[in-house]
């Protein structure tokens, strides 16, 4: 076999390198002018598919009204509270610490808020079902007292409020309660 000189060897890599970047270019060329359609086509007709199913979510505007809402009723009775708005997933939205409301109260808000979308119930209704099966509290994120309303559209649940901080759950519940009244204004 013959030696091929450095010369000839410089040029041959050189070709070699310059035919790959010509076809690498062709090749990006081509994919760069193919019609943008065909993606949109794809989508379209997963659009239709029985795998794909739709859902209901409160906008931010609307999680944060009936947070609001929650906070000015709990003020008119001079209660303290922090509210949390949480989404069906149970990711929070919104969440408020009134004024002067307890340093615990946020995140026993957001778990309030988050139990009661689990279950699509109010947490008081919750607290009963413990003595049935009293290893739901042990559920991590949950939290079983009374402060969680859910919010639902067409009886599904889309979205809860929690409320924490005033003496009882009964009246947290009855402050969550109208913030998911504020929804429906």
């Amino acid at each position: 076999m013959k030696k091929l000189s450095l010369r000839a060897r410089v040029l041959t890599g050189t070709v070699a390198v310059a035919a790959l970047g010509a076809g690498t270019f062709g090749a990006v060329s081509a994919n760069a002018s193919a019609p943008a359609a065909a993606p949109a086509a794809a989508v379209k007709a997963d659009t239709h598919s029985r795998n794909l199913q739709q859902s209901t979510h409160l906008t931010v505007a609307a999680a944060t009204k009936a947070a609001q809402a929650t906070l000015d009723a709990a003020k008119k009775e001079n209660q303290r509270v922090s509210v949390a708005v949480v989404d069906r997933n149970g990711n929070t939205i919104v969440t408020l610490r009134g004024d002067g409301a307890g340093p615990q109260s946020p995140e026993s808000a957001v778990k309030k808020a988050f139990t009661a979308v689990s279950w699509n119930a109010p947490t008081s209704e919750l607290v009963k079902r413990l003595e049935q099966a009293p290893n739901l509290k042990d559920i991590p994120g949950t939290l079983f007292l009374g402060g969680g309303a859910p919010v639902q559209v067409k009886g599904a649940p889309v979205a809860a409020i929690g409320v924490a901080g005033a003496p009882s759950g009964d009246l947290d519940e009855k402050f969550a309660k109208a913030g998911v009244a504020a929804l429906a204004r």
